[in-house]
């Protein structure tokens, strides 16, 4: 009975295709190229069992004759919607969202992939949007921006053994494939190029430490303080700071201290933007009298004054390489050939420099500043 059942359904697929009219169909393709519809199948899928050199026959030979599958068809055959489901918290991603985007789709598109995209406030409701997705067959697998130390949306998907690939790391890499950019490196490059400027008193304004991020940055941040013999200082390690309101806060608090520091690393571009405010309102010179590095490589950076010295990311190419190991993962590559790492680049621009006050002749102006307003 199982036998006949699917020699039936094989049966109906083949009819459905041979009743396209003058659709190409996988049957004239595999005519064509004299080879089986399975060998064409796999070839086009991108199976690991299939040479390099086939693939790019069968592909060329399908762009050249305008093939193209029919979804329910290929549905019903490989059990696969080929679509890549992304589903991002909204108050969180928005400063990479439009180029990320463009990477996924553009590389989903080559390779007769689509993209479903959703989104949720909170991490509740991204679980649930994601199981939606698997119960509705929407997506085949998933990628996860925005990784955490301990990710619910990663013990969900292996629990329910769907693909997924990770924009960033996780403290438990088992069952998992990735693409990062190595921030945590920019960190330490980023003391030492305030360490060789002349500083000595080097704060750190972190995300929230529930993202992996935050936390392998904070912990390299502390190493290259030890680097280069300068004395770790918890009072000016600010955790939790997401959004330009925030970096305002923080900064404020960093500059009231009584021995304020004359440099701050900022985990984000979006945090290190608040510092602006606060020097306008402070009297402050950005690049002089106080320092700022961040990282993140955001267009308002450019366009602030002065331009903010970043360690920038590619995230178009962070979102083509995403949308590339998924597809493999999908197709049943190994898990541990789909992980990849670049470094973040830096991009000198006027909001660091040598100092030109020390930590004490900056509190006095800052004091100064205090009593003529008052």
């Amino acid at each position: 009975m199982i036998r006949g059942g699917m020699m039936q359904l094989e049966k109906l697929i083949d009819d459905v295709d041979a009743g396209s009219g003058n659709r190409i169909t996988i049957n004239h393709l595999a005519n064509v190229l004299n080879l089986t519809k399975g060998t064409v199948s796999k070839a086009l899928n991108e199976y690991s069992d299939i040479s390099e050199a086939t693939r790019l026959r069968v592909k060329r030979k399908a762009a050249e004759l305008d093939y193209r599958p029919l979804a329910f068809a290929q549905a019903i055959k490989t059990g696969k919607v080929r679509s890549l489901g992304l589903v991002f918290q909204t108050d969180s991603e928005r400063p990479f969202l439009a180029d990320f985007l463009t990477g996924v789709s553009q590389t989903a598109t080559k390779k007769n992939w689509s993209l479903t995209v959703a989104s949720a406030v909170t991490e509740d409701e991204v679980l649930s949007t994601i199981k939606r997705l698997i119960d509705e067959r929407k997506a085949d697998g998933f990628i996860l921006p925005r990784t955490k130390v301990k990710d619910a949306r990663i013990k969900f998907l292996r629990a329910k053994k769907i693909p997924f690939v990770l924009f960033g790391r996780t403290q438990d890499h088992t069952d998992c494939a990735w693409y990062d950019i190595c921030g945590e490196i920019a960190m330490c490059q980023a003391v030492e190029r305030l360490f060789f400027l002349g500083h000595r008193k080097i704060a750190f304004v972190n995300s929230d430490l529930e993202y992996n991020f935050a936390y392998l940055r904070l912990k390299v941040y502390l190493t290259g303080l030890e680097k280069f013999g300068l004395k770790q200082d918890n009072s000016i390690i600010l955790s939790g700071v997401m959004t330009t309101k925030d970096g305002e806060i923080a900064t404020r608090r960093l500059l009231e201290k009584s021995a304020p520091p004359t440099a701050i690393l900022y985990a984000t571009d979006v945090a290190a933007l608040g510092a602006y405010k606060v020097a306008l309102d402070l009297g402050l010179q950005i690049g002089k009298e106080i320092s700022i590095i961040s990282y993140d490589g955001v267009p308002e950076g450019a366009y602030a004054n002065p331009s903010l010295t970043t360690f920038k990311i590619d995230t178009k190419k962070a979102g083509e390489q995403l949308a590339a190991l998924l597809i493999a993962r999908i197709n049943g590559e190994l898990v541990d050939l789909l992980r990849e790492t670049d470094p973040a680049i830096l991009y000198p621009g006027g909001s660091d420099g040598s100092p030109t006050v020390s930590s004490k002749e900056l509190s006095c102006m800052l004091e100064k500043a205090k009593i003529v307003k008052l």
